[in-house]
């Protein structure tokens, strides 16, 4: 089974996460602001995501969550990562949240999935991109809302 654990503030990762899930299929998803590390480890797969805010900050909800991320035993766990992010106004920092994330893992047994090639975007800097591709499924509803739904049915087929 695979927990969808996200942090949204104006809904548009919520509603990624809830795309996610309607894909997957055999999912639960659940508001960071809900999240325990007896939650995490009744999974076997953790789908981890997260709007960008600020100068390349986590969704304010993630703020106590990503202690718990780091606590958690991930053991054995697939991780991937999931975010949105604005691509011309944040072209600095973009989708940046996802990269903290993949930070507070890094250093765990787990086995990172569900990396996306950054073709297509349009951005200067990303603390999400790593050996040349983003971390996991960016989103950016701002400028390439079009492209949503392509990339999220492009993600879960790769991740499963």
């Amino acid at each position: 089974m695979t927990g969808i654990i996200y942090g949204s503030s104006t809904g548009n990762t919520e509603n990624v996460a809830k795309m996610i899930a309607d894909k997957l299929g055999d999912s639960e998803l659940i508001n960071v602001s809900e999240l325990s590390a007896d939650i995490i480890q009744k999974f076997d797969t953790v789908l981890l995501g997260s709007s960008t805010w600020g100068c390349g900050d986590l969704q304010d909800d993630w703020d106590s969550g990503i202690d718990t991320l780091k606590e958690a035993d991930l053991s054995g766990k697939k991780v991937g990562f999931f975010g949105c992010g604005d691509s011309q106004m944040y072209a600095d920092t973009f989708v940046d949240a996802i990269g903290l994330l993949y930070e507070a893992i890094d250093d765990s047994a787990a086995k990172v999935v569900g990396k996306t090639s950054t073709e297509g975007y349009e951005f200067d800097s990303s603390k999400a991109v790593v050996d040349g591709d983003f971390i996991g499924l960016v989103i950016d509803e701002d400028n390439q809302s079009e492209m949503t739904v392509e990339r999220v049915d492009a993600w879960v087929e790769s991740i499963k």
